[in-house]
């Protein structure tokens, strides 16, 4: 497997069943709500449960356990059960994970019958070998960082998964300490599948903890890697709106799919005429390119009225897999005309914002949604504050409209504040400057970069495109997305 960008099959005796130990495997914790935060996770994308029923008697495991399986039958998540066998067997889980001293594979294949999934946690080589030599299915490696669930003494680390990798013919679950911030590191040394705990079910959003996870596994496909799919107006000037998006998702790296929302008359100078898209259609759009593509992530661009808003915010909310949603609240074209209907902020801050992954709005838009004045960097702060408020996961705010040499964004993750400054670039030359950054940013999400990273090389793609655009028409001239993208990659 080392090496290879295909996630291991494991077919468990049966032809018919095939099961997958990839991707976000998520294992229980003893918290309150434990299946109302787990139903809220699944929707983010976990490919394995596993439960642990850690301290409860057993009338309340196998009540809760019977919760959790059919939370995951109803979501086609692989549900395992900790340690014991003979729970598993009563709550016809689809497997068991064993620590090493949790029993033998043997016995536990004796209680759950042959169709059924083993796991067994190792720390080391021999361990490993001695797990796939005994019959397991798949093996938990660890701990790769220290962790707060359990005391740890074995912590081969990142390096000690990367030993083993190419050894093991099984597929591997690394797990110890995981979050998004190291988890690139894992998933490069060979890791089929992230165990994580706290990192989910201690999340406000995890559903999106989770998201974020499973995208991060993208960074292992072939190019074009990941898709994405914007929601927006067509630009008759091709600088801005869906024709940036295309291009800049194509030129990055990405599939690009798209769903009109408006037509515009425009150029350069300014817009002449909107012809808005009737709801129905937009929905259309979205349901049938979603019913057989792949999309990884979501962007969406002007909107323009509330009757759009509302239904692609009640057909998103609905779903029952959430696909991440990077929301660029465009409401002013480059020339002054307003793109999104007056009436049309109120629904937008109330039904669409709350889904949003992450929403990046210029210091105008943040002004309207908000109602107040930003001025400075500070200000720039507490207003990325006030929107993470209103219900999106994270928040770009965008400094380029404020004065000074440098030109900051503040991204606000629900925890504390990162900035991004580059050169302020004098230009008249930046038409589509906003859309071909949310876009950016939804594409390097695609590919399996994490946001900070990926906000930072969009940053650095969307300075380059300002810097060396040129002149084209008699207004405001679009960047040159062509030479950016050649330039950073």
């Amino acid at each position: 497997m080392g090496g290879s960008s295909k996630p291991i099959r494991l077919v468990v005796n049966n032809p018919a069943q095939l099961l997958a130990i990839t991707g976000v495997y998520l294992i229980t914790d003893q918290g309150d709500d434990l299946v109302k935060r787990v139903s809220i996770a699944l929707r983010g994308g976990v490919a394995v449960l596993q439960y642990r029923a850690k301290d409860k008697g057993r009338e309340a495991s196998l009540a809760e356990g019977n919760e959790l399986r059919r939370l995951c039958r109803s979501c086609g998540v692989v549900f395992i059960v900790n340690d014991d066998a003979q729970l598993a067997g009563e709550l016809d889980a689809d497997g068991v994970h064993l620590g090493q001293d949790d029993g033998s594979i043997a016995s536990a294949r004796q209680i759950l019958g042959p169709g059924k999934i083993i796991g067994k946690s190792t720390h080391n080589l021999e361990e490993a070998l001695q797990a796939e030599q005994e019959g397991a299915d798949y093996i938990g490696f660890g701990a790769m960082y220290p962790t707060g669930s359990k005391s740890v003494t074995h912590i081969p680390g990142v390096s000690g998964l990367a030993a083993i990798r190419d050894r093991i013919r099984l597929p591997v679950v690394a797990i110890g300490g995981i979050n998004t911030n190291n988890a690139c590191r894992i998933i490069d040394a060979g890791a089929d599948a992230l165990a994580v705990i706290s990192s989910v079910l201690s999340s406000p959003r995890p559903d999106c903890a989770v998201a974020e996870l499973k995208l991060l596994f993208n960074r292992k496909r072939p190019f074009p890697r990941g898709s994405v799919l914007s929601v927006a107006g067509s630009d008759s000037g091709g600088g801005a709106g869906i024709q940036a998006d295309i291009k800049t998702i194509t030129l990055l790296g990405s599939y690009a799919a798209s769903v009109l929302t408006a037509l515009t008359a425009q150029n350069t100078r300014g817009v002449s005429s909107i012809h808005g898209l009737p709801p129905t259609f937009v929905i259309d759009q979205l349901d049938t390119v979603l019913a057989d593509i792949p999309v990884d992530v979501i962007k969406t661009g002007m909107l323009h009225t509330p009757a759009i808003i509302s239904a692609l915010a009640e057909r998103l909310g609905d779903r029952s897999a959430m696909i991440p949603l990077v929301i660029d609240p465009v409401m002013i074209a480059k020339g002054g005309a307003a793109l999104m209907e007056r009436e049309s902020i109120s629904t937008f801050r109330d039904q669409l914002l709350p889904l949003a992954y992450l929403l990046t709005p210029n210091v105008p838009e943040a002004e309207r949604l908000l109602g107040k004045t930003i001025r400075s960097e500070e200000e720039m702060e507490q207003a990325a504050r006030e929107l993470h408020t209103l219900g999106a996961a994270n928040i770009l705010l965008k400094g380029g409209h404020l004065s000074g040499r440098k030109s900051t964004d503040i991204l606000f993750d629900g925890s504390e504040c990162h900035s991004f400054a580059s050169e302020r670039i004098f230009s008249n030359n930046t038409h589509g400057t906003g859309c071909s950054f949310a876009s950016a940013i939804a594409t390097f999400l695609a590919q399996g970069e994490p946001l900070k990273i990926a906000v930072a090389k969009a940053k650095e793609f969307i300075t380059i495109a300002i810097r060396l655009a040129r002149p084209l028409g008699k207004g405001h001239g679009p960047i040159n997305h062509y030479q950016a993208a050649k330039e950073i990659q």
